[in-house]
């Protein structure tokens, strides 16, 4: 774009970047204000949320507690965690899925109606709140992308890339972006980032082609401080397929039973860590990538999870059909992809940037709770706590 470049102009009170949990949180809970929601997707919703397959990690069953949560999401991140938010986190996430467990969103159950509870890597308490099976993320975005667009205070603008930050005087005061129809001057007062991860700039990742880390690069150019972009997290089990994305095989297979195998057909990860298959990701991670390194292939035996949790992984059995796989018949080859980045845009506990007018949350924020890997589960945990937060 050039100073001559025709652009149209459009007034809101708050811009909210990005498709996903976050964002779509963030949007609802500033209605009644006049608010606009960019996306580059064709529709509602996008991002990795849509994907997520594990669930929300939140300390509602009997005899748990947000600080064993706390704890164990500490323990987690490689002692970089920042304690006081792993604190607020959980806390104010367990409060929230109570919440959203009340307002009736399809989360599976029991017959009397209290929450199914699944265990995953590094959890020390079955806390792993899940819909649909393993279609968590799918079902918790549609349900709030159906109450966006009833929502009459917030304006949905798609396929509109955003490109920079327009400042005046050091301070945000709007934000350009790319529309199919051209370019478009969006001013606001507040604008808050919520696009998502980088795993798309990956050879091989879990992450939708829209994780390109466009939030970052929006960020840095205006002068934000970025903090933690070292840490990518890789998820441990990847369906091994020529594919792009790679399909996830979900931690909450192994926390039902699913058991890691090398080429011999011999269970590894005992010998790597005291809690085997439910060891944090980094270490089960580093485990599967030095045999694949070594050009030995890594494979996940699905059938126990399958028979213990009959009807508990419809999206894997259709991940794996898509590819000519059968998991009751086979183990299936996995290896490690990126799925996450722990760092991003620093952010305080209510997601203000060190730029006045600019506001981050979901995964392109850094709030240091993840730490140096983040727990399995608070990713969509963290996009409804600081999404409600900004």
């Amino acid at each position: 774009m050039t100073s001559s470049t025709p652009y149209d102009v459009r007034d809101a009170e708050v811009i909210v970047v990005g498709s996903g949990l976050a964002g779509m949180t963030a949007a609802l809970q500033l209605a009644p204000r006049a608010v606009t929601l960019i996306t580059k997707t064709a529709g509602l919703p996008g991002g990795s949320s849509l994907y997520a397959q594990g669930g929300i990690a939140a300390a509602v069953g009997p005899g748990d507690r947000p600080e064993d949560h706390a704890a164990d999401t500490v323990a987690a991140g490689a002692g970089l965690v920042d304690a006081a938010m792993a604190a607020l986190l959980t806390r104010d996430g367990a409060a929230q899925v109570r919440r959203l467990l009340e307002d009736g969103l399809p989360f599976d159950r029991a017959p009397d109606g209290s929450p199914l509870l699944g265990r995953e890597a590094a959890h020390g308490a079955a806390r792993i709140v899940h819909a649909g099976g393993d279609a968590t993320g799918r079902t918790l975005v549609s349900a709030l992308a159906d109450r966006l667009r009833a929502t009459p205070s917030v304006r949905v603008e798609t396929d509109a890339f955003a490109v920079d930050l327009v400042l005046r005087n050091g301070r945000v005061c709007g934000l350009l972006a790319c529309h199919g129809q051209g370019w478009v001057l969006h001013r606001a007062p507040r604008v808050i980032l919520a696009t998502g991860g980088i795993g798309a700039t990956f050879a091989r990742t879990t992450n939708p082609a829209e994780a390109t880390g466009d939030g970052l690069a929006i960020a840095a150019r205006a002068g934000a401080t970025l903090a933690d972009l070292e840490f990518v997290q890789f998820h441990p089990t990847a369906l091994a397929v020529d594919a792009d994305p790679v399909p996830l095989l979900t931690e909450a297979l192994r926390g039902a039973g699913a058991l890691l195998l090398d080429s011999e057909g011999h269970r590894f990860m005992p010998d790597e860590h005291p809690l085997a298959e439910l060891a944090p990701r980094d270490v089960v991670a580093r485990a599967i990538g030095r045999r694949v390194a070594a050009g030995e292939p890594v494979f996940l035996d699905l059938r126990p999870a399958l028979a213990a949790k009959p009807g508990g992984f419809p999206t894997v059995l259709a991940l794996c059909a898509e590819h000519g796989l059968d998991p009751f018949a086979e183990s299936m080859p996995v290896a490690p992809a990126a799925h996450y980045h722990m760092g991003g845009v620093v952010t305080d506990a209510d997601g203000r940037t060190s730029l006045e007018g600019l506001w981050a949350c979901g995964e392109v924020a850094c709030t240091g709770v993840h730490g140096a890997n983040r727990l399995a589960s608070n990713s969509l945990l963290e996009a409804l706590v600081f999404g409600a937060r900004v």
